[in-house]
């Protein structure tokens, strides 16, 4: 059974950077990956916002695969800070899990 993590949610969506809330799951994201990653950006961001840590915590490859290049974050419809937002959880995965 997956367990929530509000503090979690609340503390990644406490940096400045992370507008994942924005996210309307329209997928362009997803099209436009030159990296074709299995897990979608929108997916990890849901799982921050509804506090799914753990389901987080087993797509860390995922997070770190992604190359920034901005080609999603350019094309969303929303605004959404794609790859700023990988950042933030590349960031809390450094300092939680790794102790960066």
């Amino acid at each position: 059974m997956q367990r929530l993590d509000i503090k979690f949610s609340k503390e990644i969506g406490s940096y400045d950077k992370f507008n994942a809330e924005q996210c309307f799951n329209c997928g362009t994201c997803t099209a436009l990956c030159p990296m074709e990653i299995n897990i979608l950006p929108r997916i990890l961001f849901r799982y921050v916002l509804m506090g799914m840590k753990d389901k987080l915590m087993e797509n860390k490859d995922a997070i770190y695969s992604c190359l920034l290049c901005r080609m999603c974050e350019d094309n969303c419809p929303e605004g959404v800070r794609i790859a700023e937002n990988i950042r933030v959880l590349r960031r809390y995965i450094g300092r939680h899990v790794y102790g960066l």
